[in-house]
């Protein structure tokens, strides 16, 4: 079954598109190339009284917090719950402002919510020296290196895109099913985009809210960044992928990014095959050391900004680490400090 988008207007903002029976779809602005993210509304009923639960937030920013006011003037019915795939900006961003607005529960996986609580909170006096080693670790040039160090300083960080995160959750886990409406959604985990990414499967309906786990078009981003340079990020997205294979194959997606999908298993294979295509690259690239800087143009073809640059680092940080972990790379410090990834010729 091929990849083909459902026969739906793309809402504009602050407009609603009903994609299924009792399922509406809305979009809200990024200030990204990728310039949008979508959420979902799903009719609900909670303790007696009927509304939407709602599928992530947006960006916390103002001028989302007045789109959602219109759209909340639109529904004449309140939202009875916040559920948030996970914890990058766009999805958690508007959270505390709906949960504290009208003081609804909000539910995430644990290790989202802690993740997101950690990043919000900042270093808390904690100096940023790995910071800057990750970067001389990826072969980043001192001039680079020292940029970003500046950037940092100058930046509010985080905090300038997600409102205060809510101190109190609901914990989902995978298998666990979780109420909205007349539905029960079956809760499924993603991980490598983020550490514990939720994604909901209704069987009545066969409908996949897969945030950003299973997109069309496009492959999420699945990085190794500072705070953990170890982590087999690539490893644990190609591990949670073949899940999905086993719902059914006529199952409509919900993606956060792009448009409405059928044709889920096509997508999981293309993926798969997508990043074993880059696996296959470096293999050739890395008979002689590289640096990950040196591997950036084999995994991106196009103009890399100073946006763009720190999701590419950490994307070959991921695929170098994956070919590490499995054996088939060496990784050694040189005298920069930079790691050097080779692959070792006894692999077959």
């Amino acid at each position: 079954m091929q990849v083909t988008f459902i026969d739906a207007e793309i809402p504009k903002p602050g407009t609603l598109q009903e994609v299924a029976p009792g399922i509406f779809w809305l979009r809200m602005p990024l200030p990204f190339d990728l310039d949008h993210i979508n959420l979902y509304l799903l009719e609900d009923n909670q303790n007696g009284q009927e509304g939407f639960a709602l599928i992530d937030t947006g960006i916390g920013t103002r001028e989302t917090e007045e789109l959602w006011d219109t759209i909340l003037d639109i529904l004449g019915k309140p939202i009875t719950k916040v559920i948030v795939t996970h914890m990058h900006p766009d999805h958690i961003g508007m959270a505390g402002y709906l949960v504290e607005k009208y003081r609804l529960p909000m539910y995430m996986s644990q290790a989202e919510y802690f993740t997101a609580r950690a990043i919000f909170a900042g270093p808390c006096g904690a100096s940023d020296w790995q910071d800057d080693e990750y970067l001389v670790r990826s072969g980043m040039s001192e001039d680079y290196v020292n940029n970003a160090k500046k950037n940092r300083k100058e930046s509010k960080g985080i905090r300038q895109v997600i409102r205060p995160i809510p101190l109190q959750f609901h914990r989902l886990q995978a298998g666990e099913h979780i109420r909205i409406g007349a539905h029960e959604w079956q809760v499924y985990i993603g991980r490598g985009h983020s550490p514990e990414h939720v994604c909901l499967f209704n069987s009545d309906t066969n409908i996949l809210i897969s945030g950003d786990h299973v997109l069309p078009g496009i492959s999420p981003n699945i990085g190794v960044y500072s705070t953990e340079p170890d982590a087999n990020s690539l490893k644990q997205y190609l591990d949670t992928l073949p899940q999905f294979t086993q719902l059914p194959e006529d199952t409509l997606v919900l993606p956060s990014h792009k448009q409405p999908f059928h044709g889920l298993h096509t997508r999981v294979n293309d993926l798969i095959r997508h990043h074993h295509a880059h696996l296959d690259n470096l293999r050739v690239f890395c008979e002689q050391g590289k640096t990950i800087e040196q591997c950036l143009p084999v995994l991106f073809k196009r103009k890399l900004n100073s946006h763009s640059m720190n999701f590419a680092i950490a994307e070959a940080f991921a695929h170098l680490n994956y070919l590490y972990f499995e054996g088939e790379f060496s990784r050694e410090i040189n005298v920069k400090g930079q790691f050097i990834f080779t692959l070792n010729k006894y692999v077959t």
